[in-house]
Order: C-alpha cells, then sequence, then structure tokens
C-alpha cells in the first residue's frame, strides 16, 4: 500500500517537473524574459475587482497554472531584487531639434505647483462611467459585444506586461506613451545598457523604447505557451494591475497630424502623405523623398488627414494605423477590466499616483512629461476649416473614446 501511494506520488511530481520544464524552454525560445515570481499581492486601485475573487470558476487548466504559479512565487518571494533601490537621479532632458520643439512642444518642468487632484475619487468616477457603458446596451459600438478570447492574437500587441511587479500596461500612441513604455523597460528590466538594466528611464533610447523585440506583449504569448498562452493571459488580467492613458480623441488626432506629417518622417511620408497627397489634393508626380516634397511645398493638410479617415477606402485597405487608431480598437475596455485609467490632462498627478499604487515609486520617477502645447482650445482653429458635416462624421467614428473615458462631446464643433 504504502508502494503504491509513493508511486502515485512520484508520477505528480514527475507530471509537475516536466510541464516546468516545458514552460521554461518556452520562455528560452521566447523574446523576454518571464519571471515565475510573479506579484500576486498587487496594489488595486479603489473600485479595482478584488485579487482573492472566486477560483473555482476557473477551467481546471486555468487553476492548475494558477497554483503553480503561486508555488513558485513563494519559493522565490525571498530572493533580493537588484532594482529595488533608492530612485536614481532623472538625467538631463534628451536633445531636440529647435523644429520638433515647436510641433511637439516640450515642457520639462516639474509642475510641483499644481494642485494634486483626489486621485481615490477620481479614479472611482473614471472606472464607474467606464464599466456603465460597456453595460448600457442601448450604447454601441463595433466590437463591444465580443468577448475577450473572440479578440485576435495580433490585436493584443498594445498589452505590455511586466511580470516582476504584477503589471499590464496597454499603450495608445500620442497618449506619453514612449516614457510609459521606458517605465515598463526600467520595471521588468527587459533592456541592459553594457549588460546592466536599465535604472532611469530617460537613458533608454527612443529607437529601443518603440522596437516590438524589446517588450513582452500578449501577442506574444502564443509563440511561447501554445495552447496555454490564452489561460496565462486569464490569469494575468485577473491578478495583474491593468492600466492606460487616454487623451481628449480629438486633441490625440491633431497631436498624430502634427507628429507625424509636420514633421520630416520618412515612413510616414511613403506610407501615407503620398496617397492622401494624390486622392485629395491630386497631385502627380510626388517627390519619393520626404525632404524634396518639404521643400517643393507638398504637404499634407490637416483637411486631406481628415478625408482619409472618413474614407471608407481606407479601413478596407488595412486598419487604422496606431497613431488614429481608436482607444477602444487598442486596448478593449469592455473586455479588459482596467485597474487604473490615467489621463494625459492630468498626467503628472495620475503618473505619480499609479507608481505610488505600484510600489514602485522608490525605484524610479515618471520622466518628466512634455507638456503638449496641442491643447483641447485649439480644436476651434484646427477644425475651422473642416465642413460641419465630416466634422460630425468623425465624432461618431470616435464617439466610443469620448464616451466610455468621460470625455465631453464637442458641441462647438458639430453645430453651425
Amino acid at each position: 500500500m504504502t508502494k503504491a501511494r509513493l508511486l502515485r506520488l512520484s508520477v505528480v511530481l514527475v507530471s509537475i517537473f516536466m510541464i516546468l520544464l516545458i514552460i521554461v524552454y518556452w520562455d528560452n525560445v521566447g523574446t523576454a524574459h518571464f519571471y515565475l515570481h510573479t506579484s500576486f499581492s498587487r496594489p488595486h486601485s479603489p473600485g479595482a475587482v478584488a485579487a482573492s475573487e472566486d477560483w473555482e470558476a476557473l477551467p481546471d487548466v486555468d487553476e492548475f497554472l494558477a497554483k503553480l504559479l503561486s508555488s513558485s512565487l513563494k519559493q522565490n518571494s525571498s530572493i533580493p531584487r537588484k532594482t529595488e533601490q533608492l530612485i536614481v537621479q532623472g538625467s538631463n532632458k534628451p536633445v531636440v531639434s529647435n523644429l520638433e520643439e515647436n510641433v511637439r512642444g516640450y515642457d520639462w518642468s516639474t509642475h510641483k505647483d499644481r494642485n494634486s487632484l483626489d486621485q481615490e475619487k477620481l479614479q472611482v468616477e473614471r472606472q464607474r462611467t467606464l464599466r456603465e457603458f460597456c453595460a448600457n446596451s442601448s450604447f454601441t459600438f463595433p466590437t463591444k459585444e465580443r468577448s475577450f478570447d473572440d479578440i485576435p492574437n495580433y490585436e493584443l500587441n498594445h498589452l505590455i506586461v511586466d511580470d516582476r511587479h504584477g503589471v499590464i500596461y496597454c499603450y495608445v500612441p500620442k497618449v506619453a506613451c514612449t516614457n510609459w513604455k521606458r517605465v515598463m523597460i526600467v520595471l521588468s528590466e527587459s533592456l541592459l545598457d553594457q549588460g546592466v538594466p536599465y535604472r532611469n528611464p530617460l537613458d533608454i533610447p527612443r529607437e529601443h523604447v518603440h522596437n516590438t523585440s524589446t517588450h513582452l506583449t500578449f501577442n506574444k504569448f502564443w509563440r511561447r505557451y501554445g495552447k496555454f498562452s490564452r489561460h496565462l493571459m486569464k490569469i494575468k488580467l485577473k491578478k495583474y494591475t491593468k492600466f492606460l492613458f487616454v487623451r481628449d480623441p480629438f486633441v490625440r488626432l491633431i497631436s498624430a497630424f502634427r507628429s507625424k506629417f509636420e514633421l520630416e518622417n520618412e515612413d510616414f511620408y511613403r506610407r501615407f502623405a503620398i496617397p492622401m497627397l494624390k486622392l485629395y489634393s491630386n497631385h502627380t508626380n510626388l517627390p519619393t523623398s520626404v525632404s524634396e516634397a518639404f521643400g517643393a511645398g507638398l504637404k499634407v493638410s490637416f483637411s486631406d488627414f481628415i478625408q482619409y479617415l472618413l474614407d471608407p477606402r481606407t479601413e478596407k485597405m488595412a486598419p487604422f494605423n496606431e497613431h488614429w487608431r481608436q482607444v477602444y480598437r487598442l486596448c478593449h475596455p469592455c473586455q479588459i477590466d482596467y485597474d487604473f485609467i490615467g489621463k494625459l490632462e492630468t498626467l503628472d498627478e495620475d503618473a505619480a499616483y499609479l507608481l505610488q499604487l505600484l510600489k514602485v515609486d522608490r525605484l524610479l520617477r515618471f520622466p518628466p512629461s512634455y507638456r503638449n502645447r496641442t491643447a483641447s482650445s485649439w480644436e476651434d482653429n484646427w477644425f475651422a476649416k473642416i465642413p460641419l458635416a465630416w466634422r460630425q462624421q468623425l465624432y461618431k467614428l470616435y464617439e466610443a473614446d469620448f464616451v466610455l473615458f468621460g470625455y465631453p462631446k464637442p458641441e462647438n464643433l458639430l453645430k453651425d
């Protein structure tokens, strides 16, 4: 009898060992390190779903993987982390050209004199607004009703995972995403400088920040974890702190236009500017390089850009570029229960509060943000020459982002 029990125990132990080996193997062929000492004791923002929800509701595979990861957490909890040290003082601001300074509107002041907001109440209100409209059957928009399992892998490429601290960040271009990506690199230690992980976000070169191989994102899980990928995603979504930052949708469009079409960007010129100039400005025989085009005074107008967004042929050719794709299509806020919703309009306060919630405020500060001069007050000027019918169509195109994240409808732009 004793031998039979020992035999059964041995079989169980060997099976667990083999599964661990498989996971380790998948990790070795992946693009970033997967740390099994995941942070299940993550901080929760007010109103967030408690981490101790019924585990019995999970499928068997999910439950097994969760328990496996939990046991690994206990084994690794005593390991000191190199990253837990005092804040490294920030570097000087990156060097930018005068033109870029004018277009992007950098402002490296710390804004310490700004009144701090009641962050707890703010988060409760933002999350309540989002959840109410996601549950409101009378408010509809594309993809709203689908489940998380229905989201294709390629649409999960904006969800960056930090397993060291139990954090998931959905990045939205033109909403301080460069600096938030820098923060995620420092936290996850996914990028080394001469063999040592970066400690200061501003030390990380911009070209590395936006290199997709630098980050572990959900869309990479299938290659690494095979049929377990969705199960692992769901466990991490249940246990990790999930956050995103948003911005007034029309202001974000203006910012995208300014940075991609008012600055010399070779890639955007060839992929987007040339077709726009041909379709909406009737130009032919256009220069092949952006410098030649700018020298000849050939630039995409804001009107061209709006026509491109409203043209039904645009989406038939390819989905919107991420810089002007709607947030609900990038981050799936009705399928993913975000614990923290930050806004660019309150970036300094939101960033400081979030780092405090994540218990990493001793490790780093959010990089000094540029105060983008593309302000809401500019909307009237930018849209002054855009026909009313176009403005109304554009609002319908981005209405879900306005409503879900509590931005007021720009009535002054939508009426005569």
